[in-house]
């Protein structure tokens, strides 16, 4: 290979990461640069299905997409390894088993849960962070059952399960849970009553980023299937049977308890020594380290500031793929010394599931949906995240083309 090449490295293959490999691989030619994706696993999971993994209302292999089959070997050199740190300095990547130099950075390593110093969120709350986390919640759900119809003496209130955080990923897996538990209750001859689903919330409403009238008709379809909600009710506590809540520090048992009230930037930032701001780095309109000139950090692990409503843009897998379309055109342009070009983040809309037939969205400059045309829009939403991945192979094999 030839090493005189400008050498691009980029960290992880979420959507941000791999979006920013694929568009190298169609600006660049081989000749101008050499590319390499570093990545813990060998494959790409589509983050924004995690709740449903979780739920078990998906298999987790439908949620994942290899990654031999999408980056072409021949462009880019695929490597599976864990990154520890970077030495920004030496343009060096300290990997567990190995170490990789660098001309140009892309750092995409996503997100990770943050418990926001709640006492024992870490130790005794699941998190969805990826496929495996996400899987061993489905699976400790159902143990929860399947050892209850076993025991004659189990405690109803190991059937509870306890969601903190009603945001968007909350409110989704609370969804899937709606469709879940009279499936597992059925399967294993129990009392839908017995199994309760409570959403736990300190701010005063749900889903923040959406109308009124939204946020009240996804309560109120969530409540008819079951979900009991305690709002403006501050966790102080997460002990190994439940949360602790509100001023009277009211105990909420349950035999599943899943922390889903926030995310933060890949620890890697930390452990290289960059200036955080809520677990996030902040960069340049150009999506750049303030004052580097080959570093560039994209999706849940940057802050982008959107000067119209003077805050940062919220971490979204459109802001992550859009993140890396300017990201690839910015190193193509640093490659041929050209002026590069400001982030501007065009929204396609928000649409959030209720579960299969059910869900809430705004489109098209504030066009509301609610119901199953909103439910239909979210899954041509995945299906089109999948296209944009895999092509028209991988929209067959894992589309979400299931009837209502």
């Amino acid at each position: 290979m030839n090493t005189s090449k400008p050498k691009i490295v980029v960290l992880g293959a979420g959507y941000a990461g791999l979006t920013t490999v694929k568009r190298l691989t169609q600006k660049l030619s081989p000749e101008e640069a050499e590319i390499v994706l570093v990545n813990k696993h060998n494959y790409h999971y589509e983050s924004t299905w995690l709740h449903e993994v979780a739920a078990g209302t998906i298999n987790p292999n439908q949620a994942r997409v290899m990654l031999s089959d999408v980056v072409n070997p021949n462009r880019v050199r695929l490597i599976y390894d864990t990154v520890v740190e970077v030495k920004k300095e030496e343009q060096r990547v300290v990997l567990e088993n190995s170490e990789i130099t660098y001309d140009y950075l892309v750092f995409a390593l996503g997100f990770e849960s943050n418990d926001f110093g709640i006492k024992g969120m870490d130790e005794h709350a699941f998190a969805i962070e990826d496929i495996d986390s996400s899987r061993l919640i489905s699976e400790h759900m159902e143990y929860q059952f399947a050892k209850y119809k076993m025991d004659e003496n189990a405690d109803d209130e190991s059937l509870n399960i306890l969601i903190g955080g009603a945001g968007f990923t909350g409110v989704e897996l609370l969804g899937e849970l709606a469709e879940k538990v009279p499936e597992l209750c059925k399967k294993f001859d129990i009392d839908r009553n017995k199994a309760r689903i409570i959403s736990v919330e300190a701010a005063p409403s749900i889903l923040p980023m959406f109308d009124k009238d939204l946020v009240d008709y996804a309560k109120k379809s969530l409540e008819d299937r079951g979900v009991e909600f305690r709002i403006g009710a501050p966790i102080s506590e997460c002990t190994p049977d439940g949360f602790i809540v509100g001023d009277d520090k009211e105990l909420i048992k349950a035999g599943t308890v899943v922390w889903t009230g926030g995310v933060k930037g890949s620890t890697v930032l930390g452990k290289s020594g960059f200036e955080l701001t809520k677990g996030k780095v902040n960069v340049d309109a150009d999506l750049r380290l303030p004052g580097e000139e080959n570093f560039f950090v994209l999706g849940d692990c940057s802050w982008v500031w959107d000067k119209e409503a003077d805050r940062p843009y919220g971490p979204t897998a459109q802001l992550a793929t859009q993140e890396a379309d300017v990201a690839a055109n910015n190193l193509k342009a640093l490659l041929t010394n050209r002026p590069l070009e400001e982030f501007v983040f065009k929204s396609k809309g928000t649409v959030a599931s209720l579960g299969v037939t059910d869900g809430i969205g705004t489109v098209l400059d504030d066009y509301k949906l609610r119901g199953k045309s909103a439910a239909a829009m979210k899954k041509v939403v995945d299906n089109r995240s999948l296209f944009l991945v895999g092509g028209t192979k991988y929209l067959l094999k894992k589309g979400k083309i299931r009837p209502f």
